[in-house]
C-alpha cells in the first residue's frame, strides 16, 4: 500500500506560562507577522519520566498532520495521558500519520502537568496569586484555537472528534462538563478513562499537604515555588504517588479541580445534558489494576484492610460486606508472583522490561480496575444516553502471549497501538511480541477502523449496537471482535452511587 504524503508542524496557541505567568491561566498568544516556521513538535511539559527530568516551561503548542490533499475534512484530536504528571503528544507512538493517511486532520498539544498544571495552591493563605486548573486552562484554549484556525488546515470547525486515554480519557470526559468548550467537538471517544479523577479544594489539600512535607515546606513556603527551579519542584512527586494510598485509600493523585472552569463533577453535570448531542464511545480495558496494584508503594487498595478503610472514610461502612462478597471468590487473595512492572508509574506508556517482577493479587486488580475505571465509565454512558442515542461501549479484551507470559494480562494502555496503528514503537513491540501480522492486523482494522469510520461518520460499525444500560451491547475487542450482550446490573448494584473523597 503507498503511502500519502502529510505535513507536520507545532504551533503556539498560548502565551508561553513562564516568569509572572507561572501558575497562572493559559492567555492567548498575541498574533505574530509573516511565516512561523513550525516543521517540529515542540517540547513537552516539564515533568520526571522514570527518573529522566525533561520538557520546558514554554510548551503550549498544538501539532497538525492532515493530508495532502482535501478540504473540510474531519478533525480527530487527541489528548495525551500520563497521570497528569508526565506524557506527551511527541511520544512517537502518539504520531498521528495513520489518522491523516486516512482522511482525517490530526491534532494534538501539549499541556502543563502536576505541580505546574494541576497542584491547587489557591486556598493556603498568601497564595491568593496562584490559579487552579492551570492544565484545564491549556486544554480549553487549544480547543478555542482548533475550533477557530482549524478550517486553514483544511479542516471542519464543525465535524471534530476528541479523543484521549487514561488522564487524557479523563479529560475527554472532563470536556463534556466544561462550559467554556461546548460546542468545539461533536463526539469524543474515552479510553481507560477515569471519570472521578476531579476533586474539591479541601481534598486536593490532602496530596498538597504530602506534597509539602516530601519538599520539606510549610504553607508559608509556597510563595517560594514561583521563583524555584521548575525541575527542583519535581522531587515532592515520587513520594506523593508512594505514599498517598496510606494515607487515604482509593483517592486519585493530583488532578483537575471543581472550579468556575470545571464547575460540577463531570457525571453529575453530563447527568444534567452538559453534552448533549455529543456522540460518544467509552470504556476500558479488562485488566486495567494490573498497571496500579502492587504490595508496596500501590496506586490503588492492595488489601482487604485498605478497601475497608477507604469505604469507612467516606461513610460507606455498611457496604463493606457486599464489595468483599463480590470481590472475594478469588482464589488469588494473597499477592502470588508474577513478572510486570517493579513498582507503581504514573506514566501512561511506561518502559516495559521483561526481567520486572511483580506480585499481584487479582481481586484487588479487578477493584481498582472498576472502581477508577469501568463502573464510572459506565455512569458516564448511562448519563449521556439520556440525551443521545448515539452511545457505544467498548471492552478491549486481548491478552497477548507478552501479556499472559509477563502477568500483564489485558493492562491499561494495552490498547494504544492498535487504536494509532504504531507497531514499531517500544511499547507495542512488548504488548505484542511474538505474535502474528494477521492478527494485529485485523485488531487495527477494528480499533483504528472504528475510530476512522466514527470520526467521518458519527457510527463507528454497524455491528456494533448502541449502549442500552447496564446489561447491554458491548463491542469486545480481542483475537476475534465481537459484539455481546455485558450484564453488569450486579456490579452497578455493588458500586450504587457510592461517592468517595468528595468532601
Amino acid at each position: 500500500m503507498m503511502t500519502k504524503k502529510t505535513t507536520n508542524m507545532a504551533i503556539p496557541y498560548a502565551k508561553p506560562p513562564v516568569g509572572p505567568l507561572r501558575f497562572k491561566r493559559a492567555q492567548e498568544i498575541e498574533p505574530w507577522d509573516g511565516v512561523f516556521d513550525a516543521k517540529e513538535y515542540g517540547p513537552e511539559a516539564i515533568q520526571n519520566d522514570e527518573g529522566v527530568n525533561k520538557g520546558s516551561e514554554d510548551c503550549l503548542t498544538i501539532n497538525i498532520q492532515r493530508p495532502a490533499e482535501g478540504e473540510n475534512l474531519p478533525v480527530f484530536v487527541y489528548i495525551h495521558g500520563g497521570g497528569y504528571t508526565t506524557g506527551a503528544a511527541n511520544v512517537p507512538l502518539y504520531n498521528g500519520k495513520h489518522f491523516a493517511d486516512d482522511g482525517l486532520v490530526f491534532v494534538s498539544f501539549q499541556y502543563r502537568m502536576s505541580v505546574l498544571g494541576f497542584y491547587d495552591f489557591t486556598t493556603y493563605p498568601g497564595c491568593e496569586e496562584f490559579e487552579s486548573n492551570c492544565g484545564i486552562s491549556d486544554q480549553i484554549l487549544a480547543m478555542r484555537w482548533i475550533h477557530e484556525n482549524i478550517s486553514a488546515f483544511g479542516g471542519d470547525p464543525e465535524n471534530v472528534t476528541i479523543n484521549g486515554e487514561s488522564a487524557g480519557g479523563a479529560t475527554v470526559v472532563n470536556m463534556l462538563a466544561i462550559p467554556a468548550v461546548k460546542g468545539y467537538f461533536q463526539k469524543a471517544i474515552a479510553q481507560s478513562n477515569l471519570p472521578n479523577c476531579v476533586c474539591t479544594h479541601e481534598v486536593a489539600r490532602q496530596n498538597i499537604d504530602l506534597y509539602l512535607e516530601a519538599m520539606g515546606m510549610t504553607e508559608k513556603d509556597i510563595p517560594k515555588l514561583k521563583e524555584m527551579d521548575p525541575f527542583e519542584m519535581l522531587k515532592g512527586l515520587t513520594y506523593v504517588s508512594e505514599v498517598h494510598q496510606y494515607k487515604n485509600p482509593g483517592i486519585f493523585l493530583p488532578g483537575p479541580v471543581i472550579d468556575d472552569l470545571l464547575p460540577e463533577r463531570p457525571i453529575d453535570a453530563i447527568r444534567k445534558g452538559s453534552a448533549e448531542g455529543v456522540k460518544l464511545i467509552i470504556d476500558t480495558n479488562l485488566q486495567e489494576g494490573t498497571m496500579f496494584v502492587h504490595p508496596e508503594k500501590t496506586g490503588f487498595p492492595n488489601s482487604w484492610a485498605m478497601v475497608a478503610e477507604m469505604l469507612e472514610k467516606n461513610d460507606h461502612a455498611d457496604a463493606i460486606p457486599r464489595v468483599i462478597d463480590y470481590y472475594h471468590p478469588s482464589v488469588n487473595d494473597r499477592f502470588t508472583k508474577f513478572k510486570a512492572q517493579k513498582e507503581f508509574s504514573m506514566s501512561a506508556v511506561p518502559p516495559m522490561e521483561e526481567h520486572f517482577e511483580q506480585e499481584g493479587a487479582y481481586p484487588f486488580i479487578a477493584f481498582a480496575t472498576d472502581y477508577a475505571f469501568q463502573m464510572p465509565s459506565i455512569k458516564v454512558a448511562e448519563a449521556q444516553r439520556k440525551y443521545t442515542k448515539d452511545v457505544w461501549m467498548y471492552r478491549y479484551e486481548c491478552i497477548t502471549k507478552s501479556g499472559w507470559e509477563t502477568g500483564w494480562l489485558a493492562s491499561h494502555a494495552f490498547e494504544l497501538p492498535l487504536s494509532f496503528g504504531n507497531m514499531d514503537f517500544q511499547f507495542s513491540q512488548f504488548v505484542f511480541k511474538d505474535e502474528s501480522q494477521e492478527m494485529l492486523q485485523k485488531l487495527i482494522d477494528e480499533i483504528h477502523g472504528s475510530w476512522v469510520r466514527f470520526a467521518k461518520t458519527g457510527d463507528p460499525n454497524p455491528e456494533w449496537l448502541r449502549f442500552a444500560g447496564y446489561d447491554s451491547p458491548v463491542r469486545i475487542f480481542d483475537r476475534e471482535s465481537k459484539t455481546t450482550r455485558l450484564d453488569r446490573t450486579e456490579l452497578m448494584r455493588v458500586w450504587d452511587d457510592m461517592r468517595f473523597y468528595e468532601d
